[in-house]
């Protein structure tokens, strides 16, 4: 059995490893020119799911070598005001086993080492146009150089833009969630994380403005030298009246958007937004998928946003990725031994339509510019309440053990507790 993979991402990365150690022919093709072409070095947080996943798909060294670049993970969820006042403190739980404990990774870090391994299977600068199936039940995809490859089982992995979802799926809809985020990031040294909010510097830290405002900071400082050089990195989030027209702004206009937009937010902050390199701002309009019925299964399957897109309200895309790209390396590896191809991709579909489309709709809540929150009125009362709540839970034990516990049962489905509840 042959499987082609199109796209190089962290599902595609993980689901050609898994097929790879199964003994199964697997070709990846990547529409980059090179392995760190197009990647902005942003923070992944990687769930005890998603290290499951990996540990599983992934050779021993290969592994190894993903550990071996992480940074220092979070110990804190650190949630706050604008001005930088406590709302909710709490320890995040520790797992000594790197199988199955919470990761902080750079992407451009996490893909360098998925790629370990992978110099026969992936081909780059190989731009997707579309597949034919064939009479014998095979399929084809061609790419834009005019080149074709043939296989038994193809597989989109490449992402929201996804031509395979596009041709396979066309009645599939991304839809625009109202939020526009912009981030950025600067140098970890001494000046600047005296600027980070109170125990920020081993936390995940979530700061809660008015009309609906949102910021996240991470700290990623790495144990391993030579990996990348420590950094803080920032997201401001609101909803898309708030910002002016962005379609033609420079980077360094950008970050003075974010300036603009927090006049009063604490002193401190601005300064670590005014700090940021430019060259590392970006700025997203946030979507997400709509949910899809059913549909009949083929020799042509998904995985991670081709399929379920989803905001990052709840930082779980990443992980449910590799989750899909497991569940599909054990369903293709049973097809190479003998049972249906074709079932065993239904099976897998079946699964994760489920899980996927939950975890679609529970990212979706956290972040919808339509939301009571980003409303004039109503939402200085809901961001009162939300703020009074955390603050009770804060003061009292047993509902802080109570919300944490309840977060990490949500974790073994589709979340990591690197994002907690995030308004919006």
């Amino acid at each position: 059995m042959r499987v082609l993979i199109i796209g190089a991402g962290t599902g595609g990365l993980c689901l050609a490893h898994g097929l790879k150690k199964a003994g199964v022919d697997v070709a990846l093709f990547e529409r980059d020119r090179t392995p760190r072409s197009m990647l902005i070095g942003y923070r992944v947080g990687i769930s005890p799911d998603g290290s499951k996943a990996l540990h599983s798909c992934l050779p021993p060294e290969v592994f190894t070598e993903f550990v071996r670049t992480t940074a220092l993970p979070p110990k804190l969820i650190n949630m706050r005001t604008e001005k930088y006042r406590e709302l909710l403190v709490a320890e995040l739980p520790e797992q000594a086993d790197e199988s199955r404990s919470e990761k902080s990774v750079s992407r451009i870090a996490m893909r360098t080492a998925l790629l370990g391994g992978l110099d026969d299977v992936v081909r780059f600068d190989k731009t997707f146009t579309h597949f034919s199936r064939n009479d014998d039940g095979s399929v084809t995809a061609f790419f834009a150089d005019g080149t074709s490859e043939t296989g038994d089982v193809l597989v989109g992995a490449d992402g929201a833009q996804s031509r395979v979802r596009r041709q396979y799926l066309p009645h599939a809809r991304i839809s625009d969630t109202g939020i526009t985020s912009i981030a950025g990031k600067l140098p970890l040294t001494p000046e600047n994380v005296k600027l980070l909010p109170p125990q920020a510097e081993r936390a995940v830290t979530l700061l809660y403005g008015p009309r609906g405002a949102f910021v996240i900071i991470h700290v990623m400082r790495f144990e391993t030298a030579g990996v990348e050089d420590d950094y803080i990195m920032w997201g401001f989030a609101a909803s898309h009246d708030k910002f002016p027209e962005l379609k033609d702004l420079s980077q360094e206009q950008l970050k003075q958007v974010v300036l603009d937009l927090t006049p009063k937010f604490h002193p401190d902050l601005r300064e670590l937004f005014r700090l940021a390199d430019p060259r590392t701002v970006f700025q997203i309009k946030v979507r997400t998928s709509e949910p899809v019925q059913p549909w009949e299964a083929s020799n042509v399957t998904l995985i991670g946003d081709a399929v379920h897109l989803m905001t990052p309200g709840r930082g779980i895309g990443a992980n449910t990725a590799l989750r899909d790209a497991e569940l599909l390396t054990r369903k293709l590896t049973e097809a190479h031994h003998g049972k249906n191809p074709v079932t065993a991709i239904s099976e897998y579909e079946r699964e994760m339509v489920r899980y996927g489309f939950e975890a679609v709709l529970a990212s979706r809540e956290q972040m919808d510019g339509n939301g009571a929150l980003h409303k004039p009125v109503i939402g200085r009362v809901m961001l009162a309440m939300f703020r009074t709540f955390l603050r009770v839970t804060n003061a009292v034990p047993a509902l802080k053990r109570r919300m944490m516990a309840r977060d990490a049962a949500e974790r073994d489905h589709v979340s990591s507790a690197h994002e907690v509840v995030h308004a919006g």
